[in-house]
């Protein structure tokens, strides 16, 4: 019987292409290349006997729970989201895998990409659709000013440019 944990709170199931692809190359990479590697060594490692002191043994299947795992999150995450290739009708507001740059009231310009939840950590300037800043910037056009809320308090932005 497993612990109970609440509900997460759902993500948004959209990712551009170049997530999806790095997603996909994650996934054959746990399962054609690390996978058969692991086992082999695990295997190896329960012929030499005694399996509650071969560290190679014991911790070889630990990380095979691990692949296995991620494994699983992968092909259930990339048969659950939308690849979003191309670019919206209108290109003056703001939209998933937008370049949006934003002013803020000290005039420091910052540019951003709004990304699915599952590639925001990729680089800094990526930020996820699901985020308060992303929340806001969504569906506003140029020179729009935005407010947002953060753990410092409400913070405004300007619209400078857009890009896709």
């Amino acid at each position: 019987m497993g612990r109970w944990r609440p509900p997460g709170e759902k993500k948004s199931n959209y990712i551009t292409i170049e997530g999806a692809e790095l997603m996909t190359q994650e996934l054959r990479q746990l399962w054609k290349v690390e996978r058969p590697q692991v086992t082999a060594v695990v295997s190896a490692a329960a012929k030499n006997g005694d399996r509650s002191e071969n560290g190679d043994y014991i911790y070889g299947k630990k990380r095979l729970r691990e692949i296995d795992s991620r494994v699983r999150y992968l092909t259930k995450r990339l048969d659950a989201v939308t690849i979003v290739d191309r670019k919206p009708t209108d290109s003056n507001k703001v939209f998933f895998g937008a370049w949006v740059t934003v002013e803020n009231d000290e005039g420091v310009e910052q540019r951003y990409r709004i990304v699915g939840p599952d590639e925001f950590d990729r680089e800094p300037s990526f930020i996820s659709m699901d985020g308060p800043l992303a929340k806001a910037l969504l569906g506003k056009c140029l020179d729009d000013e935005v407010s947002f809320n953060t753990v410092d308090g409400e913070k405004v932005v300007v619209i400078v440019a857009i890009e896709y």
